[in-house]
């Protein structure tokens, strides 16, 4: 393989880095006009608890900036793949033979976990974290009106999606030192209990103050812990 000049390799970097932003750039502009499918599709979990709800808008920006938002996450989740693709092309040329096997298929799954991680929240967390909050604000001690606003929960949802999406990446993080030499498949083992109890205080600390949304984070990081040990090579 020809050998590249640091002008040849940073004209190859410009190069990579405009195509990710025209990409981003006609992402969005896709996003704009999917935004209140995006918006209808993400408030299904909350509507589908609570038959006769709806939500608000507390100012005149609000419609402006939560179509500016799902726009821009919608450009993301797109241009997402695409980042990891150009960066893959970008190094791999410098790489040996085995560090590609191990770096490729963890850039594969990176993003098939995070997937994972969302749909996890949105199809199996979500129903029963809304239907616990509706219904403990709707048997309120005094007299009260649940209209929660549009923009806080949307907030709310994307960051528990974000949350789940990040935390099913231990799997990588854990099969990737290990490979390195960085942590050894004995000592993961040895170490069990103590990860255990980090995991739990780390779904304490990413979710909201309810048991239910921190128990259904920490069963599957456990779990996703527990698979990451097959992974890794034995001392």
């Amino acid at each position: 393989m020809k050998k590249m000049t640091l002008m040849q390799h940073f004209s190859e970097m410009r190069r990579r880095i405009l195509w990710v932003a025209l990409i981003f750039a006609i992402s969005f502009v896709c996003g704009w006009y999917v935004a209140p499918m995006m918006q209808k599709f993400l408030t299904a979990p909350l509507l589908s608890v609570w038959g006769d709800g709806a939500l608000i808008y507390t100012g005149l920006t609000d419609g402006l900036m939560i179509q500016f938002s799902l726009a821009t996450m919608f450009a993301l989740i797109v241009v997402g793949p695409a980042v990891l693709w150009h960066v893959w092309a970008f190094v791999a040329p410098g790489l040996r033979q085995n560090e590609r096997n191990v770096i490729f298929p963890m850039l594969i799954m990176s993003p098939v976990l995070f997937l994972l991680g969302v749909a996890f929240a949105f199809y199996f967390l979500f129903p029963i974290v809304f239907k616990f909050f509706v219904e403990l604000n709707q048997t309120a001690p005094v007299p009260a009106v649940l209209l929660p606003a549009a923009r806080g929960y949307l907030t709310f949802a994307i960051g528990l999606l974000k949350v789940f999406g990040v935390a099913f990446q231990l799997p990588l993080v854990l099969v990737l030192l290990n490979r390195v030499g960085v942590l050894e498949r004995g000592r993961v083992i040895k170490m069990r209990r103590y990860a255990i109890v980090f995991i739990v205080i780390g779904a304490a600390v990413l979710t909201p103050p309810d048991v239910v949304s921190q128990v259904l984070l920490a069963l599957p990081m456990w779990a996703l812990f527990e698979i990451s040990i097959l992974f890794m090579r034995c001392d």
